[in-house]
């Protein structure tokens, strides 16, 4: 397309979009509610063009040379499409967001004032090569009451559009407004760029891919941003932790899924549990084929580890660590090793690199130190969500009951942590007098 066709095409979906928002809002809950299960039940009757697309675009993306974080996050099989369909079920029954009065009272004035909640409008959203990221996101919009614009990153291109296609068809059908969720066909940055631009248009405007996306939408957008953050995410055993639990803990927060923004990028020990904790920890990471950057002390281990691990048949693979690697979201098989002197080290190494997403302490509160380093990092680490025995791998919509979530936002206006409904949602207040006028 030249510039000026993806800037019409654009402007062309995005007024559809503005369009359809009106009759949206004033959906009742339980229309909105029954065209998320008839695009639930479009997702599972469409299953095989579902999957016929995203095979076509993992063969286009392996040609490519994608590395494998991406293409699981590209990947979708029956199994994925059913959790799709799954989640917008979930959605579907959770409780209407619209029409909540928050605030009720009687002003000086006679006055009835209440507050009540009301759709954004419009909501765009620009994202990489997560396919399932259409359905959660126009399942979110539409249960809102708002209208979707959907951008989808070049390597899901067909898949996005073959998700997108049977949902808005089954919402029409349904009784929803044609034009309530449409994809831009341009996956060229052009289009992102022009979409980012409709101030009066598009209401709201929520990147979710990797550190480059945000930022530039951040920097670029002329419409409001909810910036979902990137997730160099932590995990820090303290002296007293059960090396049992935390081992546990560090594997599911790391190797869960490599490629996600919740999973643990670094692993921070006390000094005083490295040499009886990091060796076995370090064996168990590298039979999941972790690699691991390590700080001096925690080189020393791996040296030490390497041996028990080569008797075992498993390979670990180590280095030293630089500065760069503390900062890093590796979202692959990699993780940073530290050894700290304790809380407040770790606590501030977190709030130096650390991205505000997900921070997790495994320390045990039956003791007295335990406790107060429990307390400390739960009440001064700056995240959106922190843990406290307990992986940051469930940093989650549907783990935190939101339903299927737009996303994780690392800001502190408006929306923080995975958010969903409520947080598509604004207010108004509405007044109701009896011929009062103001002095």
């Amino acid at each position: 397309m030249a510039e000026e066709t993806v800037r019409e095409h654009v402007r062309r979906l995005a007024l559809q979009a503005k369009g359809a928002s009106a009759g949206l809002a004033q959906a009742s809950g339980e229309a909105r509610a029954a065209a998320l299960l008839a695009m639930a039940a479009a997702l599972r009757a469409r299953e095989a063009d579902i999957l016929a697309a995203n095979a076509r675009d993992m063969e286009a993306a392996r040609q490519a040379g994608t590395k494998e974080s991406l293409l699981d996050r590209l990947y979708l099989d029956a199994g994925r499409v059913e959790d799709m369909a799954s989640a917008l079920e979930d959605v579907a029954a959770l409780p209407d967001p619209l029409g909540v009065v928050q605030e009720e009272r009687l002003l000086e004035s006679g006055i009835r004032l209440a507050r009540t909640s009301v759709p954004l409008g419009v909501v765009a959203m620009v994202y990489e090569a997560r396919p399932n990221v259409t359905a959660d996101a126009a399942g979110v919009c539409i249960k809102s009451g708002n209208a979707a614009i959907l951008r989808c990153g070049r390597l899901a291109a067909e898949s996005s559009a073959a998700i997108a296609g049977a949902m808005h068809d089954a919402a029409v059908a349904a009784g929803m407004p044609r034009g309530c969720i449409v994809l831009v066909d341009s996956a060229d940055r052009d289009g992102a760029d022009e979409l980012m631009q409709l101030h009066g248009i598009v209401d709201v405007l929520v990147p979710r891919g990797g550190a480059g996306l945000i930022r530039h939408c951040v920097e670029h957008a002329k419409v409001p941003v909810i910036e979902t953050g990137t997730g160099n995410c932590h995990v820090y055993v303290h002296e007293s932790a059960d090396a049992s639990m935390a081992r546990a803990i560090v594997l599911n927060a790391k190797c869960r899924r490599f490629g996600v923004c919740n999973a643990a990028e670094t692993l921070l020990v006390d000094r005083a549990a490295a040499r009886g904790f990091l060796p076995e920890a370090m064996v168990a990471l590298a039979g999941e084929g972790v690699a691991l950057h390590c700080d001096d002390e925690a080189f020393r281990c791996a040296e030490w580890a390497a041996g028990e691990a080569g008797r075992t048949g498993v390979e670990l693979r180590f280095d030293h660590a630089t500065e760069e690697d503390w900062a890093t979201e590796y979202l692959a098989p990699e993780l940073a090793v530290r050894v700290v002197d304790g809380v407040d080290e770790a606590i501030a190494h977190v709030n130096r690199y650390g991205t505000r997403h997900s921070e997790a302490i495994v320390a045990d509160p039956a003791t007295p130190d335990g406790a107060a380093a429990i307390e400390a990092f739960l009440a001064r680490v700056d995240a959106a969500a922190v843990y406290a025995n307990a992986s940051t791998a469930f940093t989650d919509g549907g783990q935190f009951g939101l339903g299927a979530e737009i996303g994780i936002s690392t800001q502190k206006l408006h929306a923080r942590g995975p958010f969903a409904l409520a947080a598509l949602t604004s207010y108004k207040y509405v007044l109701r007098g009896s011929g009062q006028v103001r002095a």
